[in-house]
């Protein structure tokens, strides 16, 4: 048996500590970042908030895109270690303003600590349930089990669990006795509530309780209801001609009672109050503005607030150093003053290297897709991967990756998602490569011109964008619709 030798090469890639927060914090959007700074304030004391007017450098600059693990201090007690401590870099004369800097855009108004944001206070969904269910006048057990139904409804005002697991929950969970016909009897009082449709088990019945509160003596409130109760499949489905045969009516009769079917709300429960998540408000992370047809790029830093290096922490340094009696306590303690600094010095630069590293990813986005900047017209986007933005800064894919995650940039146009800009290509019949975003649009341009009594279907949607010189797929057609989140042709018929 013959033994073979060989050399066998691995390239290994380790991160230090270091560089792994520096890439979390490139992943930190800009509504988070003062919260992020925050939590390094709290754990590291040499670090603090400072205002000052003019932006100083560092003793020991790093490059651009790299920034060098620090010294690690080994507090073993050794004697070696002790007596070759060196503050000398720390307590120079002129450092005063070491390692501070200043983070906020000029281009930005100044934040106004006295102003107060008025905040909505609204009462919250399960709030309002509560308030009306104590005027019902319950027993002690039929209240729990109220408010046990109650506590099982969803954001949207359902009741989407068996009655079944809710009994057997208060059984087990609570040790409290109830029936199913004891809990749909409450149901149905609860189903009296406001806002209507409260408590319904489904659609169906969340669109029959409105209706029902409604004129039922008007004869389109009665149609509607039968065709809820009797047409719901072939509702939902449009299958209108089975609806009208069944009916014996006719399209401008059936158009009507649509009509007031579809003003009714399919969710009672997601307009109540700040339990249902309000509004949402979106923080620029970048600001682009059209100066005449040169754009300006600008990084949002009103949430960083602007940090340098503990003035205690370094006249603590200096006592040391003008002393003359050094005990083995004293040189612990500078040992662990100057791995505080180090620790807040390299925070600083972090910070620094993360607003860098997101202007230069963001400009290189802006210059690729400057027709759209200028435009606002998606039809201009060109098609750009992560590779294309990764080529021309410098930076890993990963990298990129993880400024273009989480992050939006204000323009003229509106607030759009990093992400939005980056597409594949599609190929033309003259071997031009556009962006499927472009695509996109003019099928979704397509789907809204077309004649509602009689929609596109997926195949004549290929047909028209092959006429237009795009090679697609029917399959491909099919895909970016539903990523459109535009129905089959079948469920956007209208009468």
């Amino acid at each position: 048996m013959a033994l073979s030798q060989g050399l066998y090469l691995k390239q290994l890639q380790k991160l230090s500590p270091q560089q792994i927060q520096l890439m979390k914090l490139l992943q930190v959007p800009t509504a988070l970042l003062e919260e992020r700074i925050k939590e390094e304030l709290e754990v590291n004391t040499a670090l603090e908030t400072g205002e000052e007017e003019e932006t100083e450098e560092f003793e020991n600059d790093k490059t651009e895109n790299e920034i060098e693990p620090d010294d690690e201090f080994d507090l073993d007690g050794s004697t070696d270690e002790y007596d070759n401590i060196d503050i000398s870099d720390y307590v120079q004369d002129g450092d005063d303003d070491i390692a501070d800097y200043k983070m906020r855009d000029e281009n930005y108004p100044e934040k106004d600590d006295n102003k107060t944001i008025p905040h909505k206070v609204e009462t919250g969904f399960n709030e309002l349930m509560l308030e009306q269910l104590g005027q019902l006048n319950l027993d002690d057990h039929k209240q729990k089990v109220a408010e046990q139904i109650i506590g099982n409804l969803d954001d949207d005002g359902y009741l989407r669990r068996e009655i079944a697991a809710i009994v057997d929950d208060m059984a087990f969970r609570q040790n409290i006795q109830t029936s199913e016909e004891e809990m749909l009897e409450l149901v149905a009082q609860i189903q009296e509530f406001d806002p209507a449709g409260v408590c319904a088990r489904n659609l169906q019945e969340c669109l029959l309780i409105q209706l029902k509160r409604k004129d039922t003596e008007s004869p389109h409130i009665q149609l509607a209801i039968t065709i809820l109760e009797k047409y719901f499949d072939e509702f939902t489905k449009k299958h209108y001609d089975k609806i009208l045969r069944g009916l014996n009516i006719d399209d401008e009769e059936l158009k009507s009672i649509i009509n007031q079917i579809i003003k009714l709300n399919p969710k009672p429960g997601g307009t109540i109050g700040d339990n249902n998540k309000g509004e949402t408000y979106v923080i620029p992370d970048f600001f682009i503005i059209n100066n005449a047809g040169k754009l300006e790029l600008t990084l949002n830093s009103r949430n960083a607030p602007e940090l340098r290096i503990s003035e205690g922490y370094r006249e603590m340094l200096k006592d040391y150093d003008k002393g003359s009696k050094k005990d083995k306590r004293q040189k612990e303690a500078v040992l662990f003053i100057k791995q505080k600094i180090d620790s807040a010095k390299w925070f600083i630069d972090a910070i620094l290297q993360r607003q860098h590293t997101l202007l230069s990813t963001m400009e290189a986005i802006m210059n690729y897709q400057y027709d759209f900047f200028i435009t606002g017209d998606e039809t201009e986007l060109r098609p750009m991967i992560l590779k294309d933005i990764a080529e021309k800064t410098g930076l890993d894919i990963s990298t990129v990756s993880r400024v273009a995650n989480s992050k939006f940039v204000q323009t003229e146009f509106g607030s759009y998602r990093l992400k939005f800009f980056f597409s594949e290509s599609l190929q033309t019949d003259s071997g031009e490569e556009v962006s499927t975003r472009e695509v996109k649009k003019i099928l979704s341009d397509l789907i809204e011109a077309e004649n509602k009594k009689n929609p596109l279907s997926d195949e004549r949607l290929t047909e028209l964008l092959q006429e237009k010189g795009y090679n697609i797929a029917r399959r491909t057609v099919a895909k970016y619709r539903e990523q459109l989140n535009m129905p089959v042709a079948r469920l956007r018929k209208e009468l």
